[in-house]
């Protein structure tokens, strides 16, 4: 019995391996991951997603991964939160580490892989033994199971960056700390006395809005996420709103 239960694993592996889709067992999935420097930090930027320097701080602390097509989603991956735990390497401590997309992996095994994740050199480490976070960077690649889970961003609220290129006819917005799903399908705004009008997305994390005339504030942000669930941030931006300043709403998830 034991002899055919591993040999029902075994040929679940290879057909995963064979048909490079990601392939579920005990309800992780197996992926592979690298990671990116320096060892210890969040890398050079804030990746494809548009959060800057945002990833370095809390609550994202560096704990963050690039995206291999099945993960980034093309961007509508963003801000989605996963647990990975590294395996077959000696400095593996076997426990997970929940990690957030911020950017797009892109060529090498990013592409011939059905899942990986690039991982920053903090969250790489983060997956090894006490006193063994430099042995398992030496290795480079490993082989990973990973999870898709909840964000919890400890009671945080949303946050609304506008950015620095919007004017009054053109609103652009970094949407951060989306907890439950994390990642967004679709964003919406109302402005005073109208109705609501789709947001495009600008790139991973920001959206934006074209409008003809001058934009009426307050305006309202109503939210999908990557499961349908709608989410409205009243008011968020508010009369007399600035380019570059932040807007904390009162709601999540």
């Amino acid at each position: 019995m034991a002899s055919s239960s591993f040999a029902a694993l075994a040929a679940l592996a290879m057909s995963c391996l064979l048909i490079l889709l990601p392939c579920s067992v005990s309800g992780w999935s197996h992926g592979g991951a690298t990671w990116y420097v320096p060892p210890e930090g969040a890398g050079t930027d804030g990746g494809a997603c548009g959060y800057q320097r945002d990833v370095e701080k809390p609550p994202f602390s560096a704990m963050i991964t690039a995206g291999s097509p099945s993960i980034f989603k093309n961007g509508k991956g963003c801000g989605g939160c996963y647990q990975v735990r590294c395996t077959g390497n000696a400095a593996c401590s076997g426990f997970p580490v929940t990690v957030v997309v911020t950017d797009e992996c892109r060529g090498g095994p990013c592409l011939a892989e059905a899942a990986h994740f690039d991982l920053s050199g903090k969250a790489f480490g983060a997956m090894a033994k006490p006193g063994q976070a430099d042995n398992l960077r030496k290795a480079g690649s490993i082989r990973v199971h990973y999870n898709r889970v909840p964000c919890n961003w400890h009671g945080m609220d949303i946050v609304f960056k506008v950015d620095a290129g919007s004017n009054p006819n053109y609103l652009a917005v970094l949407i951060e700390y989306e907890a439950g799903d994390g990642d967004l399908s679709a964003v919406e705004l109302q402005q005073r006395g109208g109705g609501w009008a789709s947001m495009q997305e600008l790139s991973g994390a920001v959206w934006k809005y074209n409008s003809r005339s001058t934009l009426q504030a307050p305006i309202s942000i109503r939210l999908t996420s990557g499961s349908g669930k709608q989410l409205i941030a009243s008011n968020v931006i508010p009369s007399g709103w600035h380019a570059g300043r932040t807007y904390r709403s009162i709601v999540n998830y």
